[in-house]
């Protein structure tokens, strides 16, 4: 069975350990979980309001403890089993706890292609499942009880993450297998689809895929209190910015790891990873100044994520050229997008729809347009239609998942803490702590569930630096 990992086309596993590849790829994983914590926990914790602080970090630390248990259970068997299941999902025991993958079992797998043993795989592939159910978590932010988030983040990483990793990556519908979607539009020899999706490092398995489940739950829980008539800024912009720093670093292993070797391809990939973040950055900053009269921290901050997320799927097949106008056009497609939710009326708080599902939808589709030697840049039309119906699939997998999911656990658990609760701070209502001493602001005995001196939704910490 055909099978594509990130930028690794799977053949017979060798014999011989490659210490250079292996050491690279735990560097990469480590990069990739270092991306989560501390990155994206002090990217969201900054962007996010003051008395929510706490349990923003906490979704994305509560997200990577669900994910890595289930991982190893049943997750990775799930994604990159050979026991086929419609091209949705492989057997979900066949390497259940990593059976058949450990050293010194009976008939295990213990290397994968390019000498790398298949343990440092799967925790590169853990890496990518646990920061992609975190980066759902920004949308949903001061309103949501932590105990329903986990319980989501369990379920969807299940029942969304696992299956589409699957069908991009494991030899499923939206791979370059002979079974596959392109397969059946424009043939295949072989065993490999003539045309071959791209997705070199997630732009449909993470980046529309969070984004559209984050669109599709802000739906269903519904709007904070207060929004688009009370201030909602971010409360500590240092934050956003170290935070943002650490994921550019992190992301590094994300798309260099991807070409599963200390390699050429990852060099390439380096370079059209560094260029596209300074373009969107860059893009995002003149759009600001155009239009607002001001280039911001946080829109560079925020433009840098924008081109990261837009060069994740195609910088392994583009030239740096093409990275920097898919980076150019993500800041400033995603520069308006965050707007939407004024317009649209829906309370995406920390953009994950304006930067995630906006730029990934451009990283993937711009495949089409610049993928070296089978783009339309190239002469050929068939990789956008190809890239067309991948980024279809996924839109409406993970949207109908994500939703039946989401309306589960409003109908069973509840997502929201109430609006008083709201009103008070979530930090103090779920974690019982706050990130700042506001002395007095606070009373102690809401640690006993009274009130008598709970503030009202105005004392927020802008307006208490004010």
């Amino acid at each position: 069975m055909f099978s594509l990992i990130h930028g690794l086309s799977s053949a017979a596993p060798p014999t011989t350990l490659d210490t250079g590849n292996t050491a690279w790829m735990l560097v990469s994983a480590s990069l990739v979980l270092f991306m989560t914590i501390p990155g994206l926990a002090l990217f969201y914790g900054g962007l996010g309001r003051s008395r929510g602080v706490l349990n923003m970090m906490m979704m994305s630390f509560g997200a990577l403890g669900v994910t890595g248990i289930i991982y190893v259970l049943w997750g990775y068997s799930m994604s990159f089993g050979s026991h086929d299941h419609l091209g949705i999902f492989a057997g979900p025991f066949q390497f259940f706890g990593l059976s058949g993958l450990l050293p010194g079992q009976p008939g295990a797998t213990v290397l994968h292609s390019g000498g790398i043993p298949v343990l440092v795989v799967v925790g590169f592939e853990f890496t990518f499942a646990a920061i992609t159910v975190a980066l759902i978590s920004g949308a949903i932010a001061d309103r949501v009880k932590f105990s329903t988030w986990m319980v989501f983040s369990g379920l969807w990483v299940t029942l969304v993450y696992f299956p589409l990793s699957h069908m991009v990556w494991g030899g499923g519908m939206l791979s370059g297998s002979v079974h596959g979607l392109a397969s059946k539009l424009f043939g295949s020899a072989h065993g490999v689809a003539d045309v071959v999706p791209i997705d070199y490092s997630g732009g449909t398995v993470v980046e529309i895929n969070a984004g559209m489940a984050a669109l599709v739950v802000v739906l269903v829980i519904g709007k904070r209190v207060g929004f688009g008539s009370q201030p909602m800024r971010p409360h500590n912009v240092p934050l956003v910015m170290l935070g943002s720093g650490i994921l550019w670093f992190g992301w590094y292993g994300f798309n260099s790891g991807s070409a599963f070797g200390a390699n050429a391809s990852a060099a390439l990939v380096w370079i059209n990873t560094t260029v596209a973040a300074c373009a969107a950055m860059l893009g995002w900053l003149v759009l600001e100044k155009w239009r607002d009269g001001h280039p911001t921290s946080i829109g560079a901050a925020s433009g840098i994520v924008t081109g990261l997320v837009a060069i994740t799927p195609a910088c392994g097949n583009v030239t740096p050229l093409g990275a920097i106008g898919i980076g150019l056009v993500a800041g400033v497609l995603s520069a308006y997008a965050i707007g939407l939710k004024f317009k649209l009326g829906f309370d995406d708080s920390l953009d994950v729809v304006g930067v995630h599902l906006v730029s990934g939808l451009w990283g993937t589709m711009a495949l089409g347009i610049f993928a070296r030697g089978t783009g339309l840049a190239y002469g050929e039309w068939r990789q956008l239609v190809v890239q067309l119906v991948i980024t279809l699939v996924t839109l409406v997998y993970a949207g109908v998942v994500t939703g039946v999911i989401a309306v589960a656990l409003k109908a069973t658990m509840g997502w929201r803490v109430s609006d008083e609760d709201e009103a008070a701070g979530i930090d103090l209502v779920e974690h019982a702590e706050t990130a700042y001493d506001f002395g007095s602001v606070f009373s102690a005995s809401r640690l006993g569930h009274h009130h008598p001196e709970r503030p009202t939704r105005h004392t927020n910490k802008e307006e208490v630096d004010a």
